[in-house]
């Protein structure tokens, strides 16, 4: 299987030495790709050639971080806080993944996949902001030193109240879905001024039934009112011994709080900057804590839950659960992965009623989405610029956890040429854009037909 990412002009930010090294790290990347399992030495090619991308992406990162501070360029700190994420996190688990395994190959195709996919969008979103050619999407974070303090807190916590050896596997969730969750927002303010911090928990469903069920002595798998009332106070104690250990949160009081859906949290993060979102894998299920501040919740978005309605506010939000669940356990999970939005949109209502339905925009958005819930079907555009539908499909088919989940195309146009490019990566088939929504429904409905059958 041959992976080679080409640069494209859409990569260039107009920066000659910026781009230049862009152009150098992408030829590193490819080079590695290139290498052969069967090639003599192929594992110790691969070792140096990994330590060399390593040291000129570090290197890049301070030319470039020189740079932006030569310009005087606002988003400077925050830029340095991405670079640092990948250089002091990403890096040495995919590391010690790649020792662990004694470089096999699928731990090097895993290292090449996330750091291909992270330059790639790196490039293209936050690179591009230096020159004012587009806004970062996280322009606003918490300074990068701040953020450390952040993270160290939650995990010293989680393991002083629960015991869990914990470890921050990203600093930029966006609300990705992992497996059956529980979305608690708090809102703090003082007396004093109009200011809000808005605090979003996110809990995998197991970790609250394997850390405070068990505490109660709950034997069930299952969530119940009595769980997600103790739950509350258990979150609210939490976020308040983080808030202890930063001064500035001193005054702020408990003002609101609410159980949300899943919609609920994604129209949070699609309309709101975060100040910091970050991922955990507690070892017992993922939990997120995510700080928004200042914020305005629209209003109908959730129930404020006071004393006087608490008991009846959780009830029906079990009920909500519950029955979603049921209604969610007779569907098959569809993936769509298309860089237009109108087709996303359009896909999702086409299918939803039938199936759940959840989308990336990217290749790269793709594969974490992936990992954090599994589809049963991915619908994936083969256009797509950057990294397009049969690059995209080449990572899933190297991943040994994702190489069995089927693909179907999505493209515009009839090109034979290019399907029979991609049918040693065994695609389930493909779909033309322009045919009738019945059309394409009717497919994928077959498709599931057969599957069941």
């Amino acid at each position: 299987m041959e992976t080679q990412f080409v640069w494209r002009e859409e990569f260039n930010i107009g920066v000659e030495t910026i781009d230049r090294d862009h152009q150098r790290l992408f030829k590193i990347i490819n080079k590695l790709f290139a290498f052969k399992k069967e090639d003599k030495n192929s594992e110790w090619a691969c070792q140096e050639g990994i330590k060399f991308f390593k040291g000129h992406a570090v290197k890049h990162f301070a030319d470039e971080e020189a740079y932006m501070m030569s310009i005087g360029y606002e988003g400077t700190q925050q830029h340095k806080l991405i670079h640092k994420g990948f250089r002091e996190n990403t890096l040495p688990a995919l590391e010690q993944e790649l020792e662990q395994t004694n470089y096999a190959q699928d731990a090097v195709e895993h290292f090449l996949g996330v750091c291909a996919g992270w330059l790639i969008g790196h490039t293209l979103t936050e690179d591009q902001a230096i020159t004012g050619e587009r806004t970062s999407n996280w322009e606003k974070v918490l300074p990068g030193e701040e953020l450390d303090a952040l993270k160290k807190v939650i995990i010293q916590l989680l393991f002083d109240m629960f015991h869990l050896e914990s470890q921050m596997i990203s600093s930029a969730y966006r609300g990705e879905k992992f497996g059956k969750g529980v979305y608690y927002r708090l809102v703090y303010g003082t007396d004093q001024d109009e200011k809000r911090q808005e605090i979003i928990l996110v809990f995998e469903e197991k970790l609250l039934i394997n850390t405070v069920g068990k505490i109660m002595g709950i034997q069930t798998n299952k969530l119940d009112a009595k769980l997600v009332h103790a739950a509350r106070y258990t979150a609210r104690q939490f976020v308040g011994r983080v808030m202890e250990h930063f001064p500035d949160m001193e005054g702020y009081q408990l003002k609101e709080e609410n159980l949300l859906s899943y919609e609920e949290l994604q129209k949070i993060f699609d309309k709101e900057k975060v100040q910091a979102s970050l991922l955990f894998d507690t070892g017992e299920g993922y939990f997120s804590y995510c700080v928004i501040a200042p914020h305005l919740l629209e209003k109908g978005v959730g129930t404020p839950i006071e004393n006087e309605n608490a008991m009846t506010e959780v009830e029906k939000y079990l009920m909500k659960r519950e029955e979603q669940a049921v209604e969610d356990a007779s569907k098959f999970k569809i993936l769509v992965v298309d860089d237009s939005m109108t087709i996303r949109e359009g896909m999702k209502q086409l299918l939803s009623e039938d199936y759940e339905v959840s989308s990336a925009e990217s290749g790269v958005a793709a594969i974490r989405t992936i990992t954090l819930n599994r589809p049963d079907l991915i619908l994936l555009d083969y256009e797509m610029p950057v990294c397009d539908g049969r690059q995209t499909l080449e990572m899933l088919r190297s991943e040994k956890a994702f190489e069995d989940i089927p693909v179907i195309f999505l493209t515009g146009r009839r090109d034979p040429e290019s399907m029979i490019k991609v049918m040693p990566l065994k695609p389930a088939g493909y779909l033309l854009k322009n045919s009738k929504p019945a059309d394409i429904k009717k497919e994928i409905d077959n498709f599931f037909e057969k599957k069941k059958a």
